[in-house]
């Protein structure tokens, strides 16, 4: 398969992750991650949409103004999830990987579809008389934040005269070479065991922040102490926003981590909305890994939020690191 001039995929959350996935287990990946690839909302549930296009109601508007943001060609970097078991292949994320009580009742959401708009609702209320309250046990390693490093396209400084060049080659073969020996901080892994009502794994990508100086995943961990009503009320809004949690949720910054679930009954993952058995996986950031498509005006707003501080997520953050 030869380089193209761009990708266009056309489809929702799982057409788009499955052709990512496809294009980086590649062995010439890095040749196809800088290929600029467009996306054309057309599945069920087309999450990146929300990141690279204004909010539009009709489908056919928003159809018609993402091919034309394509051919406009301005473009934005996202951010990639690594996600890979033991034995498996790695599954490439955009948007987050949930593993919990708020993803299992989703899943039955279209079971109630005679209860029209009250299905969401229902199936989230009904899930919470089997057993409550629903405790989901793990444990986790991860390291913290990375420093985000110096854009590729920054101008690198102009290569010195030939004569400078000669007298610095003579200096470093006749001048004595002095050893130095250079202690590397290697930040350790933290460690931690939990028990909650969900556990989730987010990118950036929901509300990208263009300027930021560190890169990281949004681990997040939801305390099972929350009533019924509680808990559908914020189930039925996570379907809309799966952003949104409960102000005591513990949520942690981090690079790079290691997922344990128990061996017995571990349910289920669902990544990018697409279900997967679960297993302990490691999970590895690749910042600003793809170009996407976007619209002009979109841009702008994030590179002005960016420049003002714009909060990236709801709730409040309990910072381990």
């Amino acid at each position: 398969m030869e380089p193209a001039d761009l990708i266009i995929i056309a489809g929702g959350n799982g057409t788009l992750q499955e052709v990512i996935t496809g294009l980086l287990r590649r062995t010439d990946e890095d040749v196809f991650s800088k290929i600029p690839i467009g996306f054309i909302p057309l599945g069920t549930t087309n999450t990146l949409s929300h990141t690279l296009f204004p909010p539009c109601d009709n489908k056919v508007k928003l159809i018609s103004d993402s091919t034309l943001d394509i051919l406009r060609g301005e473009t934005i970097t996202l951010d990639v999830m690594q996600i890979k078991g033991e034995t498996e292949q790695p599954v490439f994320s955009l948007t987050d990987l949930r593993w919990g009580s708020y993803r299992d009742a989703a899943t039955k959401i279209s079971k109630y579809w005679y209860l029209g708009p009250l299905k969401t609702k229902a199936a989230h209320l009904f899930s919470t008389l089997k057993e409550w309250p629903q405790v989901h046990h793990g444990s986790l390693t991860y390291l913290g934040p990375t420093v985000r490093p110096l854009d590729e396209t920054i101008d690198k400084p102009p290569r010195p005269p030939l004569h400078t060049r000669i007298l610095q080659r003579l200096y470093q073969y006749w001048a004595p070479v002095k050893k130095e020996n250079v202690e590397v901080d290697v930040e350790p892994w933290q460690e931690m065991t939990f028990s909650g009502l969900e556990f989730s794994i987010t990118t950036k990508n929901s509300h990208p922040d263009l300027m930021r100086t560190e890169d990281s995943l949004t681990i997040c961990i939801e305390p099972n102490t929350i009533s019924k009503l509680d808990f559908t009320s914020l189930g039925s809004a996570k379907v809309k926003d799966p952003s949104v949690f409960p102000q005591d949720a513990i949520c942690l910054q981090a690079s790079q981590c290691r997922f344990q679930v128990p061996e017995e009954n571990p349910g289920f993952f669902s990544i990018d909305s697409e279900e997967y058995e679960a297993m302990p996986v490691d999970v590895l950031l690749l910042p600003r890994k793809l170009h996407f498509f976007c619209n002009s005006t979109i841009k702008q707003e994030l590179l002005q939020g960016s420049l003002q501080g714009a909060p990236n997520h709801r709730g409040i953050f309990i910072n381990q690191i």
